[in-house]
């Protein structure tokens, strides 16, 4: 059974400016994937079809980064590698965000290690080899790209201290490292921006500047992480029932809690998804497309940065991937081909920057309205939090206007849209498409434009559509004139 919603919008009565924090960052995986041909071509079209201006990865000082060893007692540095990767980033006008992790083997104080790479994450041994190696990477950097660009970077302490899987030790022990690590880049030059605790589950953040402010340490801006499914069920539980025992605007509602702990200190989320899983089917479904819209407007100006994890399948936490979709993290398959989160991200690029005021509220379904230029865009997603059975729905949209538009179209991604897995699945689930195969893929993964039938009387514009569950879709209204009254 369909059920119909109303939504009211009066187009001359704004209610703010929409900040695009989505397209600060994107996350990737390990940094030695950098230096992959396919991974750079992938992120490039990320840059330039998506908008995000910086890139964070994982392990930039390990030890398959080859940055520091030891040969007869004495320690040899070589940032080599990490030079090709940030080279590329600089040409195609991206920057880095700099996750200063793991321990290099030569100066770690232990041997536990995470991922299939094995990164050492155990404290240093001597903290004072710790800073040695952050001044020169740090000088070298400058030297190589020059202050004025390595001050447009952002240099996190660490990746998600508070768990025992990357940090077996104290939270005094990482707050040490904060303290060594910030003052040696800024002995380097006082305008590179540091920030933390880079933890999960937006912990440790009233900590973390209790500690920094009794000594005096610099924080340039705080960032953490959090998923939808942290701290919901049990451990033993899988993703849906972690997501079903979740509450509706609960990412909202941390992200406000967070930023109010803040201080005043902008607030970076460096690392979220729809879920923690990295087998999670519905990072490949339109389930996910519909999570990032809604999260990223309703988080419009609670953050500086919101970095989806991960831009790519070309990923190798655990192994790397044997099926074209198999539940990754990725916007993009291994083979580049878009999912529906991708042609998510593509929709929110395409926003303009300001919010119009919109009446009208129902459980799962959610409208904006965005002016951009001469044009008015209405984004609708049907999704809800906790995860279960919802229905489709008739939505009418009644917008007021003294000016008639000249076209109305909609784009969407659900079941029937932008669907590029099912596709896959009606090819018979190649593990290696062919070449055609590839190509009849990526021409499924489009979001195409269409022509969306209204009517104009009264000063009002009527629209009419159905959304089907974990749906989103946008309508545009061109107008000869700004469309105010």
């Amino acid at each position: 059974m369909v059920h119909e919603v109303d939504f009211r919008c009066q187009l001359s009565e704004t209610c703010g400016p929409l900040s695009h924090a989505w397209e600060h960052t994107v996350g990737s995986g390990h940094a030695a994937l950098g230096l992959r041909a396919d991974w750079q071509a992938q992120l490039a079209r990320c840059h330039r079809e998506l908008g995000f201006g910086h890139v964070r990865f994982h392990a930039i000082l390990s030890d398959s980064m080859g940055a520091v060893s030891c040969e007869k007692k004495e320690l040899i540095y070589s940032f080599h590698n990490a030079d090709i990767i940030f080279d590329f980033l600089v040409s195609i006008g991206m920057k880095p965000l700099v996750e200063l992790s793991f321990m290099p083997q030569a100066l770690a104080s232990g041997h536990q290690t995470v991922f299939h790479y094995h990164a050492n994450v155990t404290p240093p041994q001597d903290y004072d080899k710790w800073a040695q190696l952050i001044r020169k990477l740090a000088d070298h950097w400058v030297d190589r790209y020059g202050v004025v660009e390595v001050r447009s970077w952002m240099f996190e302490v660490w990746n998600e201290p508070n768990l025992p899987s990357f940090w077996p030790a104290k939270q005094s022990d990482y707050f040490k490292l904060y303290r060594v690590t910030a003052k040696a880049l800024k002995g380097v030059d006082r305008q590179l921006r540091v920030g933390g605790p880079v933890t999960a589950k937006n912990a440790w953040i009233g900590e973390f500047l209790d500690y920094t402010q009794k000594h005096r340490l610099p924080v340039d801006f705080v960032s953490t992480h959090h998923y939808p499914t942290d701290a919901l069920g049990s451990e033993e539980e899988d993703t849906e029932s972690e997501l079903a025992a979740s509450r509706r605007g609960i990412l909202r509602q941390w992200a406000q809690d967070t930023h109010c702990a803040c201080r005043g200190k902008p607030l970076y989320y460096t690392e979220w998804s729809s879920s923690s899983d990295p087998r999670d089917h519905l990072h490949d479904e339109s389930y996910t497309a519909a999570v990032v819209v809604k999260t990223m407007i309703e988080a419009n100006h609670l953050t500086e940065g919101y970095s989806f994890w991960t831009f790519s399948d070309i990923f190798s936490e655990h192994n790397f991937p044997a099926q074209p979709f198999h539940g990754g993290f990725g916007l993009l398959n291994i083979h580049g081909v878009a999912k529906p989160s991708y042609r998510a991200f593509q929709l929110l690029h395409g926003l303009g920057d300001e919010l119009i005021l919109v009446d009208g509220i129902h459980p799962t379904v959610d409208c904006w309205a965005v002016r951009k230029g001469k044009a008015i865009q209405i984004v609708l997603t049907n999704h809800t939090l906790p995860r279960h059975h919802i229905r489709s729905h008739d939505v009418r949209l009644a917008l007021k206007s003294d000016v008639r538009p000249v076209r109305v179209t909609i784009e969407r991604i659900d079941e029937d849209h932008a669907n590029v897995r099912r596709a896959w699945e009606k090819l018979g689930r190649p593990q290696y498409p062919t070449a055609a195969q590839l190509r009849h893929l990526h021409e499924a993964s489009e979001m195409r434009s269409r022509p969306l039938a209204w009517h104009y009387r009264n000063r009002s514009i009527d629209l009419r559509l159905t959304l089907p569950v974990e749906a989103v879709a946008c309508v545009k209204l061109e107008f000869e004139s700004a469309g105010k009254d």
